[in-house]
């Protein structure tokens, strides 16, 4: 078993990675302070995984609550479903919320936990390697409005992260490769060492090997959780998390929330940037070649979607959270493993990154 620490001062909390984490109990009890406790799963979760979590839990005893699966549900509607449960079992301000899922269950878990009785804890046990990864560390949490993703929450810090490697054993197929897109992230952005790695052993963690999994996730948490550490409300470094996501966004928007999976849509926004960044001179084709490959080698889409075009891209991207005073900024790549977040771009060059890529997915 792994040990990180995400170090935010009395906000501080742990991140435990490894084999059958699920199953012992003693990992929990430092990190659930109260007597109450309701667990947040899915339909899909938690058939699998609800009842051995609960065991672990018995000590305290435990509420549940199962949401309807998948990113179309990621609502303000589907969120007072938590809030009914609480509610109607009589849940006071020393409930810890336990989300057992991926990473709508963590978001929406997370941010009905820092709306409770004005917050409450709760516990991050993400189940998918892109909640492993990404959106289980760093207190980011909220619902989706139709208008644009994510643009409805709280940044609320869990007690603790939980993270069980077997959970990837149920995992489908294009769940992990999804994972993966943001996995890839990380080298991209700022550890070139780590894409390497990742380009030598991209197949064998497709194929699911265990230790390089782990430690994939591993690599990807330290460098989260030094991120968060040093921007925790995402007002500078914390923003380079978002490589392909105002893209990504906007391409989940526009196929209907759940349609496209949201790292498939991250995958195509990351080719997106990497071309934007070349037609600026950062990165040569060769680098936006190696992007993409790597990409399609772990199973993920790399063109736009049919039907989308590059006004549809502008209008979803100008309410994007990091459009600020009407000015889009972007995260691309100075070089690979050396992202920045910028404005500083020709809005033609953007233009023509768009309709080349319309161009190719039509």
């Amino acid at each position: 078993m792994h040990r990180l620490d995400v170090a935010l001062g009395a906000r501080s909390y742990p991140i435990f990675i490894g084999a059958g984490l699920l199953d012992q109990p003693e990992i929990w009890r430092d990190h659930i302070h109260g007597q109450q406790l309701m667990v947040v799963s899915n339909e899909t979760v938690a058939p699998i995984y609800l009842e051995r979590l609960q065991r672990s839990l018995a000590a305290s005893g435990s509420d549940s609550v199962v949401l309807p699966d998948g990113e179309r549900f990621k609502n303000l509607d589907t969120l007072n479903l938590i809030f009914d449960q609480l509610l109607a079992q009589r849940h006071n301000r020393t409930t810890t919320l336990v989300a057992l899922g991926g990473g709508v269950v963590g978001d929406m878990t997370g941010f009905a936990a820092a709306c409770y009785q004005r917050g409450v804890d709760f516990v991050q046990v993400p189940t998918t390697l892109l909640s492993q990864v990404d959106s289980s560390v760093g207190g980011k949490t909220g619902v989706n409005h139709p208008l644009g993703k994510n643009m409805i929450g709280a940044f609320h810090q869990p007690q603790v992260v939980i993270i069980d490697t077997d959970t990837l054993s149920t995992l489908p197929d294009n769940e992990l490769s999804a994972g993966m897109a943001e996995v890839i992230k990380y080298g991209l952005i700022l550890d070139l060492e780590f894409l390497d790695w990742l380009e030598l052993h991209i197949e064998a963690l497709m194929a699911r090997d265990a230790d390089l999994l782990a430690e994939a996730i591993r690599r990807c948490c330290t460098i989260k959780a030094e991120v968060v550490a040093a921007d925790e409300r995402e007002s500078g470094q914390r923003a380079l998390l978002n490589l392909g996501h105002t893209f990504g966004h906007a391409i989940e928007s526009h196929q209907g929330y759940g349609s496209w999976l949201h790292g498939e849509a991250v995958a195509v926004g990351t080719v997106l940037a990497a071309d934007l960044s070349r037609r600026l001179g950062w990165l040569d084709s060769a680098d936006v070649s190696r992007v993409r490959t790597l990409l399609e080698r772990a199973g993920l889409p790399v063109q736009v979607p049919a039907g989308m075009d590059e006004d549809a891209f502008m209008q979803l991207m100008a309410v994007d959270k990091k459009v600020i005073d009407g000015q889009l900024r972007l995260v691309l790549l100075r070089q690979l493993g050396d992202a920045v977040v910028t404005a500083d771009f020709s809005p033609g060059l953007l233009q023509e990154t768009l309709q080349d890529a319309v161009a190719r997915g039509r």
